[in-house]
């Protein structure tokens, strides 16, 4: 039997094409089904960007089957963590979330060479998110 996960986060931005999924890429990547991950935009584009798919695919993640979602508040209230990245106050707040900023260059319309270091920046606070959730349910 598999155990529920630990925690639900939401990753949002505003075009849900890029910072976003990439966050959530690679938390799904590293936490398995430990973690529940949603992403989602403000104002969500069309596809993800297909700079952000190479990039990701260089690193073993997999984003040629997601597509942007619109932000709701059905998913920020479902959701343990809430991170945004870039959307101001399009995030609606509820009580008893906790709310990250995560400040990232956004990747739209930057190709390959641009993305690979905002890429390498998102996984090193996924890393650290999971170690902070780790901790917290240790606690």
């Amino acid at each position: 039997m598999t155990a529920a996960p630990l925690v639900s986060v939401l990753f949002v931005c505003v075009h849900n094409a890029g910072r976003s999924q990439m966050a959530a890429g690679f938390l799904r990547h590293l936490a398995g089904d430990r973690v529940e991950v949603r992403s989602a935009g403000s104002l969500p584009g069309d596809q993800v960007n297909p700079a952000v798919v190479e990039a990701m695919a260089e690193v073993g993640v997999d984003l040629g089957g997601q597509r942007p979602k619109v932000l709701t508040a059905q998913a920020v209230q479902a959701s343990d963590y809430v991170i945004t990245m870039g959307c101001g106050d399009a995030c609606p707040v509820f009580p008893g979330k906790k709310y990250l900023d995560w400040t990232l260059k956004d990747p739209a319309g930057q190709g390959l060479e641009a993305v690979r270091p905002i890429r390498d920046e998102i996984k090193d606070l996924v890393e650290r998110l999971i170690a902070e959730i780790e901790a917290a349910k240790e606690a």
